[in-house]
């Protein structure tokens, strides 16, 4: 009869989490996650058909959270919705730092970045749009999104960005 374990799928994620931590990319394998979770391989590629997949599991869950929180922002108040919005991806650039400077995750990831950044800007655009105005509002807020992005992964001081921003806004 099988074991049945409550919330493995949870406990997959939490130890492949701590394992890209303490190990890296390279270091972390289904198998080494499979052995701490006391389960065989196959059963770890029932919920996750590989490692990256498996990464990317985690990461997302993650963002998803930031997103709740962007989306819990006021969208009336320009500097606290861009704050916002910042904040979130620094703190989500701060807690995935192990991957983001990880070479062997680059050059794992590297195909498809193109696509998912293109899809993260999009979705922050989103969020910034209800704060520019007039026809080039959706150029301003991808602008703005985009320049987040570049400023939270080289951990600027959003004191010192904001007023730029203010430039491009009503």
């Amino acid at each position: 009869m099988p074991k049945i374990i409550e919330n493995l799928r949870a406990q997959l994620l939490s130890e492949a989490r701590r394992q890209i931590a303490d190990r890296g990319y390279a270091g972390t394998t289904i198998r080494s996650v499979a052995a701490a979770c006391n389960v065989g391989v196959g059963t770890v590629y029932n919920y996750f058909p590989s490692k990256d997949m498996l990464i990317a599991a985690f990461m997302l869950e993650d963002w998803q959270q930031q997103l709740d929180a962007i989306a819990a922002l006021p969208a009336d108040h320009p500097e606290t919705l861009i704050r916002g919005v910042y904040d979130a991806l620094r703190s989500y650039a701060e807690n995935h730092r192990d991957l983001f400077s990880d070479s062997g995750a680059a050059k794992a990831m590297a195909l498809g970045f193109a696509p998912r950044h293109q899809m993260l800007r999009e979705q922050l655009a989103a969020f910034i749009l209800p704060v520019c105005a007039g026809e080039s509002a959706a150029f301003t807020a991808a602008f703005i999104a985009e320049a987040l992005i570049s400023w939270a992964m080289e951990d600027a001081d959003f004191d010192t960005l904001y007023p730029v921003i203010r430039k491009l806004i009503p």
